[in-house]
This record gives C-alpha cells, sequence and structure tokens, in this order.
C-alpha cells in the first residue's frame, strides 16, 4: 500500500508551543531553551493508520495571530492545520480560531484540530473548561503539554484520521 503525503500546517500565536509540539511528535524530545522560528520549519512523521499510512509534512510556520501574504503562501496546499493555543493565555485561543478561519477563507474547508497546549501548568490555566466544551462542538479539541508529552500523539493521530 503506497504512503499518502498530506501537507499540515502549525498556526498560533507566539509562544503557545507549537515547535515544542512538532518536537514531542516527531522525536519525543522537549527542550526549554525557547527559540522563535523564524520563517517555516518542516518535519515529517509516518503515521500507520487501520486503513493506510499517511506521511505528514508538518510545516511548523512562525508565531502570529494573522496571516499575511507570506504566511498565506506557507498554507496554500495544505490539506490539515494544527492551530495551537496556549492554556495560560486565554486570548491565543480567539487568535487561533481567527486564524483558522482566515486559513479556510484561503485554502477552503480542510481538517482541522485545536490543541490548547501547556496542560503541564493547567493551575495557571485562563482557558474555561465551558469555552472548551463550546469549541468541542465545532472540532476536535486537545488539552496537550508539549512538556509531559501528555495527548499529543492522540491529536496527531486525530488529524491524520481526517486528512483526505
Amino acid at each position: 500500500m503506497a504512503d499518502v503525503v498530506r501537507k499540515v500546517c502549525m498556526l498560533g500565536d507566539f509562544g503557545v508551543g507549537k515547535t515544542s509540539l512538532v518536537a514531542r511528535y516527531i522525536a519525543n524530545t522537549f527542550s526549554d531553551k525557547y527559540l522563535t522560528t523564524v520563517g517555516v520549519k518542516t518535519d515529517t512523521k509516518l503515521v500507520q493508520l487501520a486503513e493506510r499510512r499517511v506521511k505528514m509534512v508538518l510545516w511548523d510556520i512562525a508565531g502570529k495571530d494573522s496571516l499575511d501574504t507570506l504566511k498565506l503562501t506557507y498554507v496554500r496546499g495544505s490539506t490539515g492545520l494544527v492551530m495551537v493555543a496556549d492554556g495560560t493565555r486565554a486570548p491565543t485561543v480567539l487568535s487561533a480560531m481567527q486564524l483558522l478561519r482566515h486559513a479556510r477563507e484561503e485554502i477552503g474547508e480542510v481538517a482541522a484540530v485545536l490543541l490548547v497546549n501547556k496542560f503541564d501548568l493547567f493551575e495557571q490555566w485562563e482557558v474555561a473548561p465551558s469555552q472548551l466544551a463550546e469549541l468541542r462542538e465545532r472540532m476536535p479539541v486537545f488539552e496537550t503539554s508539549a512538556l509531559s508529552g501528555e495527548s499529543v500523539e492522540e491529536a496527531f493521530t486525530a488529524l491524520a484520521e481526517r486528512l483526505p
């Protein structure tokens, strides 16, 4: 069976943990040495699903709360989106939803998941459970921790299963 290759973009504000989530998912590593992504960084992972194998090409796009022309260029051709927010900063959830809307205006209704990251800092979370419940009515939502790895594999697998 041939592998299908799918482009997936990681979108969210600066410092929400996109790069750390990719590192946890791809290499099962975490570093607290924070380096801001400049432009875009790509990684790949082969995901074995029940009926097929999906080679996900993850585009870790520099953080921003809006998509400028350059970022829209990166998003084109995507078949999936990983929206990332920081549970300790409630405005990043709204920002992720705005990015999703803007991206879908450009590329259509592609599969998407929302990762509300930094679950290891749950006692500092500003995102209300009611807000997460409301978001879950619209899309798969995962409370993740790039630090501990909690729900990271499950979130990316859920997206892989939804990819065409």
